[in-house]
């Protein structure tokens, strides 16, 4: 669980991110103004601040460039310019990461623990056992019924990308952007590539999956065999 500060404008955008975050097991303040955001941040102290750009007192961008002059909280941008040049500027002004409109509950959830993760302030369990499958977060091990399996680092990755969402069907999208930063662009076929090596090395296929199960049109899940 984390405190999670959401700055949007839209009445009804925030209203349902806070309910949903809220169901995920967050607690969460909410405001809909740049300003007040600043000094709730100052005053409150949140995990992660998610702030949309178009506020109607001052640019997401501004508070964010204030906000960071003076605090390393998370922050996550939330904006519908999806332009590289526009995220790139954003993550030089000081974002720890960004989710491009529209986006569901479940992804803001995902950048969530992936910037709480970067910055330390999870206490996530360090091993992931999913069935006989067991990823060491420290060592960057993984064992399968005790037997170790070599991965290259992006198979790693993905894998615990998965792990960490396990029994969740996690978008391609959303595994471009957590595993290879590339949120605003980059081919299916990169995820598609590297699941197909890691299948081979957990000893299944895309036709007779294990663990790898493709939902098709949507994305993978990890789950444990019967």
């Amino acid at each position: 669980m984390a405190q999670v500060l959401v700055v949007e404008d839209d009445a009804a955008i925030r209203t349902s991110l806070t309910r949903a975050l809220r169901d995920l097991g967050h607690g969460v303040a909410s405001v809909a103004s740049g300003m007040p955001a600043l000094s709730q941040a100052m005053e409150q102290r949140p995990d992660v601040v998610l702030l949309d750009l178009g506020l109607p007192d001052v640019d997401g961008s501004d508070v964010l460039s204030m906000l960071r002059a003076v605090s390393e909280i998370p922050v996550i941008v939330a904006t519908a310019r999806d332009e590289e040049t526009e995220m790139v500027r954003l993550l030089d002004l000081g974002a720890d990461d960004y989710i491009v409109k529209p986006f569901t509950a479940a992804q803001v959830n995902a950048r969530i623990r992936a910037v709480l993760r970067r910055s330390g302030r999870t206490d996530e369990d360090p091993v992931i056992t999913v069935g006989g499958l067991r990823i060491d977060t420290r060592s960057y091990e993984v064992t399968l019924e005790d037997e170790p399996v070599e991965l290259a680092r992006k198979e790693f990755e993905l894998l615990l990308a998965l792990a960490r969402r396990a029994g969740e069907v996690v978008t391609k999208r959303d595994l471009l952007a957590e595993v290879w930063q590339l949120a605003w662009g980059g081919s299916d076929r990169t995820v598609d590539v590297h699941l197909s090596w890691l299948r081979r090395k957990l000893g299944e296929s895309a036709a007779q999956p294990r663990y790898l199960h493709s939902v098709r049109g949507v994305g993978v899940r990890l789950a444990p065999p019967p």
